[in-house]
C-alpha cells in the first residue's frame, strides 16, 4: 500500500505544475514572442529576397508560388564591374581591425589610469572625454575633411582609421574605467610588494583579467566602424577604395532599383559582423553583464 502512494501522488504534482503558470507570465511571453517575431520578419524578407530571382519577388517576398533558391545574386554583387563588393569588404577589412585595435588599447590604458590613480584634475579631464560622446559626426565633418586635406590624407583608408580610433577612445575610456574599477585591488597590491612597475601589473595582471570586456569592446567598435558610411562618404573620394557600405549603395541604378541585389549585399555586409559576435558571445556577455551586477 505504501510502495504505490507516491505513483498516485506524481500525476498531481504534474498536473500542480501547469497550474502555478500566472496569466501574467503567459502574457509576457506570447508578447516577448510577437516582438521578436516583429523584428525578424524584415531579415526574414531580405533573406527570401536575396536567394530568389528577381522575378519571383518583384510582387512580394512572401509570394512563394514560383519558388527557386539561386546564389547568382550573391556571385553578381561580390563581382559586380562598378564596385565589386569582394573589394569593399576588403577594404573595410583594413579599416576596421586597426580602427578596433587601437582605441581599445588606449582606451584600456587610459581607463586603468582613470580607475586606479588620484589627480586633481583627474574627474575634469574624465567629465571632458564623457562629454566628447555626445558630439555628433555631422558637427565635426568639415574641420575633419579639411585637416585631413591639410594633413595629405584624404581619400586615404588611414584617414578613416585615424577618425574612427579617435571616435571610439571616449567610450572605452568609460567602459574600461567601470570594468577596472569592479577588479580586486589586493591581487595588484600584492603584485606590488614583490616589486612590479605600474605597467606590468597592468598587462600582465589586469588584462587578462579584463578579456570579457574586451571582448564587448571588440564586438561593439568593429560593429560600429564596419557599418559606418557617413565618414566613409566624406573622406573616400578615391574610386580605387570603396567600402562594403559604398557598394551596396551603388548597385541603384538611375531607374532600376535591384532588389535582389540590394538584398545579397546587404547580407554579405552584415555577415562578417554577426559572425563576430557569434564567436565572441560568451565573452561578450560577460564583460557588458559582469561589472553591472557587482555587490
Amino acid at each position: 500500500m505504501n510502495a504505490s502512494a507516491p505513483t498516485k501522488r506524481a500525476p498531481m504534482r504534474s498536473r500542480s505544475r501547469w497550474v502555478r503558470i500566472r496569466p501574467r507570465t503567459i502574457v509576457i511571453h506570447v508578447v516577448a514572442w510577437v516582438i521578436g517575431l516583429a523584428w525578424l520578419l524584415p531579415f526574414v524578407g531580405v533573406a527570401m529576397t536575396a536567394v530568389r530571382p528577381l522575378d519571383q519577388t518583384s510582387l512580394g517576398w512572401w509570394r512563394l508560388s514560383p519558388f527557386s533558391v539561386t546564389l547568382d545574386n550573391f556571385v553578381a554583387v561580390w563581382n559586380n564591374p562598378g564596385c565589386p563588393l569582394s573589394l569593399g569588404l576588403r577594404d573595410s577589412f583594413l579599416v576596421a581591425m586597426p580602427a578596433t585595435i587601437i582605441p581599445m588599447l588606449v582606451g584600456a590604458l587610459a581607463g586603468y589610469g582613470f580607475a586606479r590613480f588620484q589627480t586633481r584634475s583627474r574627474d575634469y579631464i574624465f567629465l571632458a572625454v564623457v562629454l566628447f560622446m555626445a558630439v555628433p559626426q555631422m558637427m565635426v565633418a568639415v574641420p575633419v575633411y579639411n585637416l585631413m586635406i591639410r594633413a595629405g590624407l584624404i581619400s586615404s583608408l588611414l584617414s578613416l582609421i585615424l577618425i574612427h580610433s579617435a571616435w571610439g577612445i571616449p567610450w572605452i575610456i568609460l567602459f574600461m574605467r567601470n570594468f577596472f574599477r569592479t577588479l580586486p585591488l589586493e591581487v595588484e597590491e600584492a603584485a606590488r610588494v614583490d616589486g612590479a612597475s605600474d605597467f606590468k601589473i597592468f598587462y600582465k595582471i589586469v588584462l587578462p583579467m579584463s578579456l570579457p570586456a574586451m571582448a564587448a569592446i571588440i564586438v561593439f567598435q568593429f560593429m560600429w566602424v564596419w557599418t559606418d558610411f557617413f565618414f566613409a562618404q566624406v573622406l573616400i573620394q578615391n574610386p580605387n577604395w570603396c567600402l562594403s557600405t559604398q557598394c551596396v549603395p551603388r548597385l541603384v541604378g538611375q531607374f532600376v532599383r535591384p532588389y535582389d541585389l540590394l538584398s545579397a549585399g546587404a547580407i554579405l555586409t552584415m555577415s562578417v559582423p554577426v559572425a563576430l559576435y557569434a564567436i565572441l558571445q560568451r565573452f561578450y556577455i560577460r564583460g557588458l553583464v559582469g561589472w553591472t551586477i557587482k555587490g
